[in-house]
C-alpha cells in the first residue's frame, strides 16, 4: 500500500513539473517572439516582423505598444491603409502617446484624400484634445487619486485644529472632487469609444460612395484607402452607412472598409 502511495505522489510529482515547464517555455516563447518581431524590423525584414506582431496580437490580445509597432511595419513597407488602422487602434488604447498621434498624422498625409473638417466651437475642440490626453485607465487613476485627496481634505476640514487647516482642507475637497468627477466622466468617453467601434479605415485602393445600400445607388463620391469614416449606420450585414469629417454621408460595402 506504502507503495502505492509513493507511486501517485511521483507520479503527482512528475505532472507538476511538468505543467511549471510547459508554462516556462511558453512564456520563454511569447518573450522569444517579441524580440524575434523587434529584430526583424530592425534588420528591415518588415513582413516578418509583420507576421509576428499580428501572431502576438492573436495570442496575447490587443496592445498598444504591439498596433504601434505594427503600423510602423506596414508603413515601412508602403501599406498606407493598414499602418493607418493599426495606428488608430494603437490610440484608441493610449491617446495620449505622442508618437502614436505623430506617425498616425504622417501616414494620413500620405492618403489622396484631404477632408476638410466641419468647424466647431473652440471649447468642444478643447474638451475633446482633454479628453485623449489619457487614456481610460489613465483617467481612472486620476479619479482614484483625486477621490483620496478629496478625503484628506475633508479630514482637515472636520479635524483640523486651526481655521486654516479647515480651509485648505475645505477648499482641497472642493476643488479635488470636481477634478475626479471630471476624469470618470473622460473615462467613460475613452471607455464607450473603445467599446463602441464607431470607426473604420477604407481598406481598397478606392470605393464608391453609394446614395443607398446597393449597387444600384447613385454615386457620390469616391474614396481612397487610407481614409477614416464614422460608421453611421451599422445595421444591414453587407452594407455600412458612413460619414467623413466634412458631414459628406454614404453607403459603402463591408468588404471595403475595416473595423477600428
Amino acid at each position: 500500500m506504502k507503495k502505492l502511495y509513493f507511486i501517485l505522489l511521483l507520479f503527482t510529482v512528475s505532472l507538476t513539473s511538468l505543467a511549471q515547464d510547459e508554462v516556462v517555455v511558453a512564456i520563454n516563447e511569447k518573450t522569444v517572439t517579441k524580440a524575434q518581431a523587434d529584430s526583424a524590423y530592425i534588420n528591415n525584414d518588415f513582413a516578418s516582423a509583420i507576421s509576428i506582431y499580428e501572431t502576438i496580437l492573436q495570442n496575447d490580445g490587443e496592445s498598444a505598444d504591439i498596433y504601434y509597432n505594427l503600423g510602423n511595419s506596414y508603413y515601412k513597407m508602403d501599406n498606407i491603409a493598414k499602418a493607418i488602422l493599426n495606428y488608430e487602434k494603437a490610440l484608441l488604447l493610449n491617446p495620449g502617446n505622442g508618437d502614436i498621434r505623430f506617425n498616425l498624422e504622417l501616414a494620413n498625409s500620405k492618403t489622396v484624400d484631404k477632408v476638410v473638417p466641419m468647424s466647431e466651437m473652440f471649447f468642444v475642440t478643447w474638451v475633446r484634445s482633454l479628453t485623449n490626453s489619457l487614456s481610460e485607465k489613465g483617467w481612472g487613476k486620476v479619479g482614484i487619486t483625486t477621490f483620496l485627496v478629496t478625503l484628506i481634505g475633508l479630514l482637515l476640514y472636520f479635524f483640523g485644529k486651526k481655521i486654516i487647516l479647515k480651509k485648505i482642507g475645505f477648499i482641497a475637497a472642493i476643488a479635488f472632487f470636481f477634478i475626479c468627477i471630471i476624469a470618470n466622466v473622460f473615462a467613460s468617453i475613452q471607455k464607450t469609444e473603445a467599446m463602441n467601434h464607431s470607426n473604420a479605415i477604407i481598406m481598397v485602393p478606392s470605393i464608391t460612395v453609394k446614395s443607398t445600400p446597393n449597387e444600384g445607388g447613385t454615386d457620390l463620391f469616391i474614396l481612397h484607402e487610407g481614409r477614416k469614416v464614422m460608421i453611421k449606420d451599422n445595421t444591414m450585414k453587407e452594407w455600412k452607412e458612413i460619414q467623413l469629417e466634412d458631414g459628406n454621408v454614404g453607403w459603402v460595402p463591408v468588404s471595403a472598409i475595416e473595423i477600428i
